[in-house]
């Protein structure tokens, strides 16, 4: 097995908020997406959720404020904790969620992917 390059990955699409599959490990997958512009607000009810950002300035926003994550942090949104991530200009993230996470979490719209691509 080879080492994951991030940038290459991040260089194979320009989509955004279209999370792709780049490793699983213990239940867990490791996804990249790249965002820009704001998510649906959502919660994810038995599952936390890791948003490692690699570019850019990623916003959490949560019911009770907001957290902004920059290149090389990490922020971890409880389970039952309802959030919207906005990316003012593109922002490229790391997430590593268990299998069975929806991108969407307790709602179903547009952006909801049920069926996730290895890159």
């Amino acid at each position: 097995m080879k080492p994951v390059n991030l940038a290459e990955k991040f260089s194979r699409f320009d989509d955004h908020w279209h999370p792709r599959v780049v490793g699983a490990l213990n239940g867990q997958l490791v996804k990249v997406a790249k965002l820009k512009g704001e998510f649906d607000w959502h919660f994810h009810a038995t599952e936390d959720e890791l948003f490692l950002v690699v570019k850019g300035t990623l916003r959490i926003q949560l019911r009770h404020g907001e957290v902004a994550i920059a290149p090389g942090e990490f922020y971890i949104v409880p389970r039952g904790v309802e959030h919207r991530p906005v990316a003012d200009e593109e922002v490229h993230v790391v997430l590593f969620e268990p299998e069975m996470t929806s991108n969407t979490g307790n709602v179903v719209t547009e952006r909801t992917r049920t069926t996730l691509e290895w890159i």
